[in-house]
């Protein structure tokens, strides 16, 4: 091999190396088109659609949208647990459902409350019952690991 090509012949090996250990962290679970149609296909009704989004640093509860909308129209909620505890607190394993998806039962107070750790404010919603929907739902985040529970980045879901 000449050494002409030598430096060619290294950024290639380099570019190989870094770029062949990347991966995705897309959690399992249905493609984002299934999940997108799914979406549009739930029924209008008193309840709306929650994704814990657990976090060791934070006190928000997670994302809660409305059925039928995208995830991209859903808030990041304080949990008011005074009528019904949220899952994982009930089961004694806080972040244990980390990124697990519920319908929950309730209504938004209208309060906003302040979350020290990330100096935000953020809407109350009162808990009064919740459904498990799956324990391993699609990806709603474009952040590679936005689920990471000690990572202090928050993402927001699109």
């Amino acid at each position: 091999m000449s050494l002409r090509r030598l430096p060619a012949l290294l950024t290639l090996l380099f570019t190989l190396a870094f770029f062949g250990g990347c991966v995705t962290d897309d959690p399992p679970g249905p493609s984002r088109t299934a999940m997108l149609s799914q979406i549009q296909g739930e029924a209008a009704g008193d309840y709306y659609i929650g994704r814990r989004y657990y976090k060791v640093d934070y006190k928000f509860w997670g994302w809660v949208r409305k059925p039928g909308q995208p995830w991209s129209s859903a808030v990041l909620i304080m949990l008011n647990e005074n009528t019904k505890l949220a899952p994982d607190r009930e089961l004694g394993k806080i972040g244990s459902d980390n990124n697990y998806e519920y319908k929950l039962y309730g209504d938004y107070s209208g309060q906003k409350v302040y979350e020290p750790a990330s100096n935000g404010f953020y809407p109350e919603f009162v808990l009064k019952g919740y459904e498990m929907k799956s324990v391993s739902p699609g990806n709603i985040y474009r952040d590679p690991g936005a689920t990471n529970p000690e990572r202090r980045v928050i993402a927001h879901p699109y």
